[in-house]
């Protein structure tokens, strides 16, 4: 006898997290435009691991207690009182290697720890640059999946829409897909895939123009590109950890 199908859903904004059963649930940690392909590229490039917190402050104060590097961002820029930003260009792997990261962001850190406190089963992060290796999980883990796009200070956004569309045009047949926002979003990615980039450029998206106008189009660029730095982001114990690297 065929076992169910689990279930897939797309959470397109933190704002609506709460709608969806996430203690039943992996839950894929998106915010494409940068934490999370920053992330997924520091632990390609050798990080330890990656410390997600939800304040400057924390940042911080935990850098100074474990002498790890403090990074993050709040509107596109880098924080106040921290050393690095939030591009993955910033880590490489001759600077990042064996080394832990601090990090937190104005939107996907918090709903990481939106997650974890709505206690969900398990929490990967996702983006382009590790869309092979989240699709993969997802389907060998035979779980539940909630896509939980990180947004715009609670504003649904079109890159990490379009991330989970990505994802779901890939997963769909192991899924049972009941949800019209996972739909949208695959629609959307159909719509886009032939260059993403450009579909941002032309769309007007908001998060396009915001890092533009610091001239980070080549961030864009980048964070839009498929398996560039194809490894598995998993949080476990109060760190993102690598759990397989594939180049």
């Amino acid at each position: 006898m065929n076992q169910p199908k689990p279930t897939l859903y797309t959470s397109l904004s933190p704002a609506l997290l709460h709608l969806y059963d996430v203690s039943s649930s992996v839950v894929v940690i998106i915010d494409v435009l940068r934490a999370t392909s920053t992330i997924t590229t520091a632990l390609y490039n050798g990080a330890k691991n990656i410390i997600p917190v939800d304040s400057v402050a924390e940042c911080i104060r935990l850098g100074k207690q474990i002498a790890g590097i403090t990074a993050g961002e709040r509107d596109g820029k880098v924080a106040e009182g921290l050393s690095y930003g939030n591009s993955p260009f910033e880590y490489p792997e001759s600077f990042i290697k064996g080394k832990t990261l601090v990090l937190t962001t104005t939107n996907g850190t918090k709903l990481l720890h939106m997650a974890l406190e709505k206690g969900a089963k398990g929490i990967i992060t996702g983006s382009f640059p590790n869309l092979s290796a989240v699709c993969d999980y997802i389907i060998a883990q035979k779980q539940n999946v909630i896509l939980g796009c990180a947004a715009w200070k609670d504003r649904v956004n079109l890159e990490d829409t379009l991330f989970a569309g990505a994802v779901i045009n890939r997963v769909k047949k192991h899924f049972n897909i009941n949800c019209d926002s996972s739909q949208m979003a695959e629609a959307l990615y159909l719509d886009a895939k032939a260059d993403l980039f450009e579909f941002m450029k032309t769309k007007n998206a908001s998060h396009y123009h915001r890092l533009s106008n610091f001239g980070l189009e080549k961030d864009i660029r980048y964070c839009l590109t498929e398996d560039v730095a194809n490894v598995l982001c998993l949080y476990e114990d109060g760190k993102l950890i690598s759990k397989q690297k594939s180049h």
